[in-house]
């Protein structure tokens, strides 16, 4: 068997003449992934909905200049454009060498933060939609592009799951609270895992690379939604969670994402990397 070349630390973290493409990249955590990746040297294409989009586009085009970005504008939930959207970024650069699966539904119609979306009531149709937005979103986006990168012989895999993909929510977190994590949510992120393996074991000999990313305890401190919280004893109640002692920032993200995108994880599938401050270590 031949050995692989063993390049520089800096170069193994390089992602310089890389392309990658980022879902919801107009997201709270979407836009430091794509952020992080066009620091590293990526030319990164963000899909997903909307005007958003468009204005995030703008401004990382202002800073990285027209050709570092590009932008795919979908309807997600119009699986049929998806995949089109899917084929036609595929189709307009040489390769695709990172996917980064990070779209997802944070509203009432997941069953966030309404009370609509407890436990005990929350609905069929809650479900399904957290599900397809969690789960078949990225397994589409998978389909369509690791096919490519297999022919290339080469690629990486990010799926954006969750903390709550291996604990559950602490009901004493969101006490007098009007805000809470719904059981859709968790269950779609456990099941990305099994689908971060399955692709991991189904592509590895191909030369693509699969792992999830699990975020916890990243409030969105933007506001204006569904998954933002709503008062500072809220926020008190995260940090003294986490081992560490204070919530996480976006930037926190940052070197994880592109640990997972570049080099410097080429012998790394299959596995869940938790960037939580320790929330899971007890």
């Amino acid at each position: 068997m031949t050995s692989l070349p063993e390049p520089s630390l800096p170069k193994l973290f390089s992602l310089t003449g890389k392309t990658a493409v980022v879902t919801g990249a107009a997201g709270y955590l979407g836009r430091v992934f794509t952020e992080a990746l066009l620091e590293a040297g990526a030319r990164v294409v963000l899909m997903g909905r909307g005007a958003k989009l468009a204005a995030e586009a703008a401004r990382l085009r202002d800073l990285h200049g027209n050709r570092a970005v590009d932008v795919e504008v979908v309807d997600f939930f119009d699986h049929d454009a998806y995949r089109r959207g899917l084929d036609s970024v595929a189709d307009r650069h040489a390769a695709i060498d990172v996917l980064v699966n990070n779209a997802f539904e944070f509203s009432k119609e997941t069953g966030f933060n309404d009370p609509s979306g407890r436990v005990d009531v929350i609905t069929k149709d809650q479900w399904m939609r957290a599900l397809e937005s969690g789960v078949y979103w990225h397994a589409l986006a998978t389909q369509v592009l690791a096919e490519r990168m297999a022919k290339q012989g080469s690629g990486s895999i990010i799926n954006v799951s969750s903390m709550y993909a291996i604990v559950s929510p602490d009901p004493a977190l969101y006490e007098g609270t009007e805000v809470f994590n719904p059981p859709s949510y968790g269950a779609a992120k456990a099941a990305l895992l099994a689908l971060t393996r399955y692709t991991a074991a189904s592509y590895g000999r191909r030369g693509v690379r699969c792992n999830a990313l699990l975020p916890g305890a990243f409030p969105n401190l933007g506001g204006g939604t569904h998954n933002a919280p709503r008062n500072d004893e809220f926020l008190r109640r995260l940090s003294d969670r986490t081992v560490v002692g204070r919530y996480g920032e976006p930037a926190d993200l940052k070197g994880a994402i592109v640990f997972l995108a570049s080099d410097a994880s080429r012998y790394v599938t299959g596995q869940c990397l938790s960037v939580d401050g320790g929330w899971t270590v007890r």
